[in-house]
């Protein structure tokens, strides 16, 4: 006897239609699972035994044998236990009421209950693309695959109930979300900030155009605050950008039972003792990293020289690609990570180097020692050095400051300049224009064109760096709503890139400089770099 039902498995973000064999002959009563299953997988006998017997239905004698067809991949994690137990059911004499082509995934608790899977966002929509009409899956899974279009979500919450289903008696009907989109989160507003009008700016700078910013200053100054608030002021994602960011968080067993799609910036803040795999991706069964978790989002790394120097050189390639690559014995796995980096460190071991309150404790050894835990070419793929001081009693007696929502339309209206340069891609910035688009012929401005002179010549900056600078700079200009680039928007770019703690203590309390420090070349202009 034999019966045959469709189902699907997770290959990284991606999934791939199966089809699931069951043959029962007569012999010695045995149970096996052939077609590269995972234990997990394999332990789906004792569940669905279980489940069965528990909802009164007859468990077939003789040798089982399960074929997970194509055999060519793994198959990882217990979504597989429904269509084994709905094959059990044909072979027992159970008939569809219809012709309808579905696709069935879900765990099996052994009562016959149906608990939620990791992945249903992916499997939905590798059903809906193979052509099934209809996918049957765990209830607190269904708001997730009812993003998707074109196939009828059924929302099962047991064995029992599937099968009354499939035989009409007592039909599911198809889901229907009733989610609203979630509001950015109220209780992180910049309005909560007081002073730092330098990091509010720069911040503003790195949400309009996407680029990478660390800040450096003493504990307390209010680090974590800001780089907390950037979410607020990022605008919603859209609906291509929402359904990438939650096949990401769904694989990766993130996305809270009953959610929907995610529609608004994640944020991840890893603690600094995390691994390679666990802040890159990768395990056995390869996974998404905390890279790939912030993809669209924020990826706050604090306290940024305790990380593991291996650890943050492992992401200084996915910063430039957007894209992280695992290789494994089983296969290879890629996961997006478009993600907006923001790093805060102490500028000293002690932390007080350059504070006008406390004094610095260390040496010039120890903070040499400290800034060469971050290597140069981590450092230069960092748009925005920014230092934040020390908040005084009179910044704190003033009102609150100006609230996320105006401050996210000033970004919102940037980054649609942005994205008429290229309309055709969903979540352009201005940080993804290619040197080819961007180049030392942009600025018209014959002032513009002297402070790159000067920049390259007298700050040594890189060709890399010269681009990131031009990338800001064209940001600041959206900002300013200007149609070019001109020598106060280049000014304040090539600023940023003038790294602070390294060294030079008044860097703390330092700021954007004007055009002439570059062009003069003056003494303190060389030695921030």
């Amino acid at each position: 006897m034999l019966a045959r039902v469709h189902s699907a498995a997770t290959v990284g973000i991606e999934a791939r239609v199966l089809d699931v064999e069951v043959d029962v002959s007569s012999g010695l009563p045995s149970f096996t699972i052939v077609g590269l299953p995972d234990p997990s997988v394999r332990e789906a006998r004792e569940r669905v035994r279980s489940a069965l017997r528990n909802s009164g239905f007859p468990i077939p004698p003789g040798a089982v044998t399960v074929n997970l067809a194509p055999a060519g991949f793994r198959k990882f994690g217990a979504s597989l236990d429904l269509p084994v137990a709905v094959a059990f059911l044909k072979i027992a004499g159970l008939e569809s009421a219809d012709e309808v082509r579905r696709v069935f995934v879900g765990e099996l608790g052994l009562d016959g209950s149906v608990r939620p899977i990791r992945g249903t966002l992916c499997l939905a929509l590798a059903a809906r693309d193979a052509g099934f009409a209809e996918i049957a899956l765990p209830a607190g899974n269904a708001a997730e695959a009812a993003a998707v279009d074109g196939i009828r979500v059924v929302a099962v919450q047991s064995l029992a109930a599937l099968v009354d289903h499939l035989r009409g008696t007592r039909p599911i009907p198809p889901f229907v979300s009733s989610r609203r989109a979630a509001p950015p989160d109220a209780g992180f507003d910049f309005a909560d900030v007081r002073g730092q009008t330098i990091a509010r700016r720069a911040l503003e700078i790195a949400a309009a155009g996407g680029h990478h910013v660390l800040l450096v200053g003493p504990p307390g100054a209010g680090k974590t605050m800001l780089a907390r608030r950037l979410p607020s002021i990022l605008p919603p994602l859209m609906r291509s950008e929402a359904i990438e960011v939650t096949r990401i968080h769904s694989v990766a067993g993130t996305l809270p039972t009953g959610a929907g799609l995610i529609e608004n910036s994640p944020f991840r803040a890893p603690h600094h003792g995390i691994s390679a795999p666990g802040l890159v991706g990768g395990g056995s069964r390869p996974s998404p990293g905390e890279i790939s978790l912030a993809h669209r989002g924020v990826l706050f790394l604090d306290e940024l020289p305790e990380f593991r120097r291996d650890v943050l050189e492992a992401i200084r390639q996915p910063i430039e690609e957007k894209r992280v690559s695992i290789v494994r014995v089983g296969g290879a796995c890629s996961f997006p990570c478009d993600f907006l980096l923001v790093a805060a460190m102490n500028p000293c071991p002690c932390g007080f180097a350059g504070d006008a309150a406390r004094a610095c404790r260390c040496d010039f050894a120890e903070r040499a020692r400290y800034g060469r835990k971050l290597s140069g070419p981590l450092l230069d793929r960092i748009d925005l050095h920014v230092a934040v001081a020390s908040v005084s009693w009179s910044d704190l007696e003033k009102s609150r400051g100006e609230p996320s929502e105006a401050i996210r339309r000033r970004v919102d209206r940037a980054r649609r300049v942005a994205l008429s340069r290229r309309p055709g891609r969903a979540g352009f910035r201005n940080s993804d224009l290619e040197p080819s688009d961007l180049d030392v012929q942009t600025c018209t401005e014959p002032g513009a064109r002297r402070l790159l002179e000067a920049a390259v010549e007298r700050l040594g900056l890189s060709v890399r760096a010269l681009h990131r600078s031009l990338k800001v700079a064209r940001t600041i200009a959206d900002l300013a709503g200007a149609g070019t680039i001109e020598s106060a928007h280049l000014a304040e770019a090539i600023s940023y890139r003038l790294r602070v703690g390294s060294g030079d203590e008044s860097a703390i309390s330092g700021g954007p400089v004007s055009v002439s420090r570059f062009e003069t070349g003056s003494p303190s202009t060389r030695s921030r770099t």
